[in-house]
Formats: C-alpha cells, structure tokens, sequence
C-alpha cells in the first residue's frame, strides 16, 4: 500500500502542476502554522495540498510512521471545487484514491 500511497500523491502533486496551481515560493510561516482545518483562514485549497497534506504524508511514509486512520479531503475538495466544471476532475479523483487507501488499511 506505501507504493499506491506515493502514486497518488505524485499524483494529486501532477495534477496541481497541470491546473496551474503549483507555486514556487512557500507561504509565510504564519500562514502554515493556522490552527484552522486545512489553513482555511490562510491558505487555499490547493496550496494547502502542496504545502501541508504532500510534505506530511511523504515525511510520514518516508519515516515509516502511523498513517492516519481515515481522511475525508476528496469531500472537502468536491465543496470547494464545486461549478468548476470538469477542470477538477482529475484531481478531484486523485484525492478520492488518497481516502480511498486511507479507509482499506488494516
């Protein structure tokens, strides 16, 4: 499973890139220390998933440390993306994979 695991996350990483959202420069370390869920009050979405959920969960993999139990980030992310046409899709199916693979772990 710590292979799928890296594939969809190289994954929603791609798609970032595809959509254009990918950026170069990090946000302030304010901006990343919110104690909101997802950085709602400092961070977009996307930025969150590049700078918060990707770093985390390879820093977790690489470590071998307890993944967590479930994730619900495909739902968060079908809201906020929500009429934006198909441009999200993609994505949108990436993050369902990252529950998806959460939820069957033993």
């Amino acid at each position: 499973m710590t292979a799928q695991l890296h594939e969809v996350l190289a994954l929603i990483e791609q798609e970032l890139h595809a959509l254009g959202w990918w950026e170069q420069q990090a946000p302030t370390p304010e901006a990343l220390a919110s104690c909101e869920p997802f950085c709602v009050d400092t961070l977009s979405f996307a930025q969150w998933l590049q700078w918060v959920l990707l770093p985390r969960m390879q820093e977790l993999l690489h470590a071998q440390q307890p993944l967590p139990q479930n994730s619900a980030i495909a739902a968060m992310a079908e809201v906020i993306y929500a009429g934006q046409g198909s441009a999200t899709d993609a994505l949108q199916a990436a993050l369902g994979r990252f529950d998806q693979l959460l939820a069957v772990r033993e």
